[in-house]
């Protein structure tokens, strides 16, 4: 059975940070690239950022490219992302993805096999 679980949202300041997780169970999990997404209230489901098998090459939506990074720890069969310079905008629900290994990248939300249950972030002014 394959699990994502995603940790780390919360209540975050504009200007500040917070570090999301994603455990993921139940696949090679170096045999997938990575994904992270999020969705504001009343809006579709965006791409945010994703990362290569060996976590060597990344690409960034613009509105977190410099602010945003993506990254992963195969031996622990987790992706993270780091988020820096909050901004309100930045509220959503953060869901990690998987996808096995085929062309890269992959930015749109139906392309991915796998998905996390979502952890919510929420920025203040």
């Amino acid at each position: 059975q394959v699990q994502l679980v995603e940790s780390g949202g919360g209540l975050g300041q504009a200007g500040g940070s917070l570090r999301l997780s994603c455990a993921v169970s139940g696949l090679t999990f170096s045999n997938y690239a990575m994904a992270w997404f999020r969705q504001a209230p009343g809006k579709e489901r965006d791409f945010v950022a994703t990362i290569t098998l060996s976590g060597s090459s990344t690409l960034y939506a613009d509105s977190v490219k410099g602010r945003f990074t993506i990254s992963r720890d195969n031996a622990k069969n987790t992706v993270y992302l780091q988020m820096n310079g909050l901004k309100p905008e930045d509220t959503a629900v953060y869901f990690c993805a998987a996808v096995y290994w085929n062309k890269w990248p992959k930015v749109r939300t139906y392309e991915y096999d796998y998905w996390g249950q979502g952890t919510q972030v929420t920025v203040s002014s």
